[in-house]
């Protein structure tokens, strides 16, 4: 069966401002990004009002602002770490985060974890709307379906226009945030912006600090968020060269995030616990209007519009994933037109639910849960993608077998990844802590003996790569090489040698393994 005009057709992004590519693979003519932008992009998407939030779990458990920094800042490196490591791909392969995982799920047996990361593609998206509605609406009372619309709309464009264009958006954001950011930190820093005064009558707050509890729980918020990230990477690393420097991409990608991660949760940790802030926007406006008045809004007016590419890149991310889970199913030419389909799909479904939870009356927490749950969701993925491709695999895959539905070497459902999924899952499940605010949904035994700490990601992430890892002890290497060998001599440009695996990591490049 020859594969290669499912795997490579599309139309080249040279040739349309309008980006061509899907879910197929990227020829390396088309490779033109440069290394350099990686850790800048992914420096600004994390570069955000809502990144902030993530600060804003230290306070509320107890820790000050400077143990809040401390935790975020140790939780964020760790889950860099792994969305790091899932970027070193996309140039090796050239293909979507989400349809390499077909090797380890299977050709139709994937649709399981792209159900849950199409979700929290959305769910993000959903958060930072409700977000700005209810920020605006207090702030100035915007009409929130207004608000909705006015951010979505250029977003929805730009994830049109696609990968180059919101390469070239995100640069134009860094330039608009980062003197944004940093006046509200050296107002921080600087003691510009004075606390909360103390209302009269007001019940006495308990005095931050230091505790355990809280510092692992902000630790595990941090950890999460950019673990969260791992089904995008490769998303927007795939138009690299395939010999970039996996070394210097995992670089890259890990500065950029784990940096302004960590100076956007301490901000945040700050704001919590000086300003006693529940809302991001109306914190930042109360910082920008200590000089002025009209600087507050102008602090919420730039970070709205600095923000239009990170909704962008979860519609982009998240159409992607979209169509993945269809082609499973139903063979999907990989078109511009499948794209644009697919961005209208998700944005309806965004704003359909956006709205729904904004006009409930039990508003954010019911997302909060639903973003929690999803992380469990992609804990199990993420280290089993990355045990394949490091550990078991090591960066050989018969890239024209992933768009073929009949024949393929890796199966309609794999068996050893989904059993691996299952088991971490399970796994996770006595480490649970789900709470809707101070009310408690759901609390794992394990859990609640060490005070209701949220370890199941770290848990999850071990249990799923052991199983995983001991159960393709017995997959045949051997058969693959020979197929990925034939491939490589018929149809070169599907070649991957393993420049994409660091060195120290790759034995017998040859495939005896």
């Amino acid at each position: 069966m020859q594969p290669e005009s499912t795997a490579v057709k599309g139309t080249s992004s040279e040739q349309s401002p309008i980006e061509g590519r899907s879910i197929d693979f990227v020829p390396e003519q088309e490779r033109t990004d440069k290394l350099s932008s990686q850790g800048p992009f992914w420096f600004v998407g994390n570069f955000t009002f809502f990144t902030m939030t993530i600060g804003f779990v230290g306070p509320s458990v107890g820790l000050d602002a400077l143990w809040t920094t401390i935790a975020g800042t140790l939780g964020i490196m760790f889950g860099t770490l792994f969305m790091a490591f899932h970027g070193s791909q996309g140039p090796h392969l050239g293909l979507p985060q989400m349809i390499q995982s077909r090797a380890q799920f299977g050709y139709r047996g994937v649709v399981l974890v792209l159900l849950a990361t199409l979700f929290v593609f959305a769910g993000f998206n959903i958060v930072n709307l409700v977000l700005m509605m209810q920020g605006l609406k207090t702030l100035f009372s915007w009409n929130p379906f207004q608000v909705a619309l006015a951010v979505t709309v250029p977003a929805t464009i730009l994830a049109i226009l696609g990968h180059h264009w919101m390469h070239k958006t995100f640069k134009w954001s860094l330039f608009l945030s980062l003197p944004l950011y940093g006046l509200v930190t050296l107002a921080v820093l600087m003691g510009w912006v004075h606390d909360a005064p103390v209302v009269e009558g007001a019940a006495k707050a308990a005095p931050l600090g230091f505790n355990w509890t809280g510092f692992v729980a902000q630790f595990a918020a941090a950890a999460s968020y950019n673990i969260a990230y791992a089904p995008y990477v490769s998303d927007y690393s795939r138009y690299l060269p395939k010999n970039t420097s996996s070394g210097k991409l995992i670089a890259a990608v890990f500065l950029g995030a784990s940096l302004s991660g960590a100076w956007m949760i301490s901000v945040g940790g700050w704001l919590a616990s000086h300003l006693r802030a529940t809302d991001v926007l109306v914190a930042l406006n109360m910082v920008g209007a200590n000089f002025s008045p009209h600087l507050g809004t102008a602090v919420v007016a730039i970070t709205i519009l600095a923000f239009l590419p990170v909704i962008a890149m979860n519609i982009y991310s998240a159409k992607l994933t979209a169509i993945t889970s269809v082609d499973s199913f139903r063979k999907i030419e990989p078109t511009a037109k499948a794209r644009i389909v697919a961005i209208i799909f998700v944005v309806l479904l965004q704003l359909g639910v956006a709205m729904s939870i904004y006009n409930s009356s039990s508003g954010l927490s019911v997302l909060n849960i639903y973003l929690v749950v999803m992380l469990y969701f992609l804990v199990p993925w993420t280290a089993v993608n990355l045990t394949d491709y490091f550990f078991v695999r090591r960066g050989r895959y018969a890239i024209p077998h992933f768009f073929q539905p009949h024949g393929n070497i890796y199966g309609r459902w794999g068996a050893r990844g989904l059993l691996s999924y299952l088991a971490g899952f399970l796994a996770m499940v006595p480490f649970f802590c789900i709470f809707d605010g101070g009310r408690e949904v759901f609390v794992g035994p394990i859990a609640r003996a060490m005070g209701s700490v949220d370890l199941a990601w770290l848990v999850g992430l071990i249990a799923s790569s052991i199983v995983y890892y001991v159960s393709c002890r017995s997959l045949n290497l051997h058969h693959e090489e020979a197929v990925i060998s034939h491939i490589e001599l018929h149809m070169p440009e599907y070649t991957t040698g393993n420049k994409g695996v660091p060195v120290a990591i790759v034995q017998n490049q040859n495939g005896a393994r």
